[in-house]
């Protein structure tokens, strides 16, 4: 007996009009939905206080317009024009607005110098992205993730990283470069600011007079994700940078009430849960892990930087690690730095993201041989606290006087800390 089923010749035609038929239509077409659900940083928009601060800085508008733009796209060429051009108008929308420009929207009412408009309308534009699915054309799994990518890039200001060669005056122009973080704990307390995202929004394109004349300031933001940092964003970003500059820091909220200058920063990862609520412990992931050191070091000039007067918190030179002495199993936490051939635990700045931040683009100068000539490390600025009485997430206002005078005088003491630096590289 055959085992070749018998096809009626009406049948036959039918299953060759539709292999032809599946023919005619393109490959991506054909892929499963590229949507995908909310992550767990996008959920956290529905929650009442980010609601408030998109409505009370004008930006709750953002994603509605960008999905309408989406949903314009005729094709994928056109869908990544709308994206990379709506997430460069944000960041150029949020660093207008901390630096004074533009009109307030409606009944915006929120201090300028705040940061977090930018990050809650980013995670709307997002989940708007990651949830679209396209009626004029066909998108694949992997076409929508570039997409995302496009626009987290477009979005924390990494694509428009440029410096002109002189200022309006014809001065010739010194190059910094400041990178600062999105609001993290925001299970802990959703209302939470980050100064160093303020700084990098308050201080993208700002020109600052120093010994040498004036230098400007190009910044960029980055996720508090442990995923992205191991994908390479920061030395995707930072590479073809660095070679060009005069000085870089990379900047992040550490300890209550003061600044620190991190001398030395630990190639380990903690395990602190990030903003998608993922925990990483283990050696930071990075290229060539066969020479890879245990640990980097600054070369901002940390001794004029503490003597110096920038403003109302002390700033510290901050020399303590936690290593694994060599030889030994157990860790130690050292004052002083680390001893030879001991394997990190937490550099100056713990092990969380902030200390990989600073241990990535230190590396990166290293390998790019720019040790001794450029200037570079990681400044951990005080935490941002809400006024007295507005202390309690559940209860707490989104906003008050002291938090935004506290966040002000953390910008202007970046502001004279990189300006010490610069003039301390005479």
């Amino acid at each position: 007996m055959s085992l070749t089923p018998t096809v009626s010749p009406r049948l036959a035609a039918l299953g060759v009009t539709l292999l032809l038929s599946l023919a005619a239509v393109p490959a991506s077409a054909t892929t499963a939905p590229a949507a995908t659900a909310a992550t767990a940083e996008e959920q956290r928009l529905d929650r009442a206080a980010p609601q408030e601060i998109l409505r009370r800085s004008g930006f709750d508008s953002v994603a509605p317009e960008f999905a309408r733009a989406l949903d314009r796209a005729h094709s994928y060429a056109e869908a990544k024009r709308v994206v990379v051009r709506q997430g460069d108008a944000l960041w150029r929308r949020a660093v207008d607005r901390a630096q004074g420009r533009g009109p307030a929207v409606g009944k915006a009412d929120l201090s300028r110098d705040d940061d977090r408009p930018l990050y809650w309308a980013r995670l709307g534009m997002t989940r708007e992205l990651r949830q679209w699915e396209p009626s004029r054309f066909g998108l694949s799994k992997a076409r929508h993730e570039r997409l995302i990518r496009a626009l987290e890039n477009a979005s924390r200001g990494h694509d428009s990283i440029r410096y002109p060669q002189k200022d309006r005056a014809g001065h010739r122009l010194k190059r910094i470069l400041v990178t600062g973080f999105d609001p993290f704990t925001l299970d802990r307390d959703v209302r939470i600011s980050n100064p160093s995202g303020a700084t990098a929004l308050a201080l993208d394109g700002a020109v600052i007079e120093t010994a040498d004349g004036p230098a400007r300031v190009e910044t960029a933001v980055f996720p508090v994700r442990w995923d992205d940092f191991a994908q390479g964003t920061v030395e995707n970003t930072l590479r073809a940078h660095l070679p060009r500059v005069d000085l870089f820091t990379t900047i992040s909220q550490g300890r209550v009430g003061r600044f620190d200058i991190e001398r030395t920063n630990g190639a380990w990862r903690g395990g602190f849960p990030d903003n998608e609520n993922l925990s990483r412990t283990e050696t930071v992931p990075v290229t060539d892990p066969a020479t890879q050191p245990q640990w980097t070091s600054t070369t901002l000039p940390y001794k004029e930087i503490v003597s110096a007067d920038t403003g109302r918190f002390p700033v510290r030179d901050n020399t303590s690690v936690t290593e694994i002495p060599a030889g030994q199993s157990a860790p130690v936490v050292r004052p002083d730095g680390p001893t030879a051939g001991s394997t990190a635990r937490e550099g100056g700045g713990g092990n969380y993201l902030s200390n990989e931040i600073a241990y990535r683009a230190t590396l990166l100068r290293d390998r790019l041989g720019l040790h001794d000539r450029l200037p570079g490390g990681h400044v951990h600025t005080p935490v941002l606290q809400f006024g007295a009485g507005n202390t309690d997430p559940a209860t707490g206002a989104v906003t008050d006087p002291e938090f935004v005078q506290n966040r002000l005088d953390i910008i202007a003491q970046v502001r004279e800390i990189l300006t010490t630096a610069m003039n301390a590289r005479r």
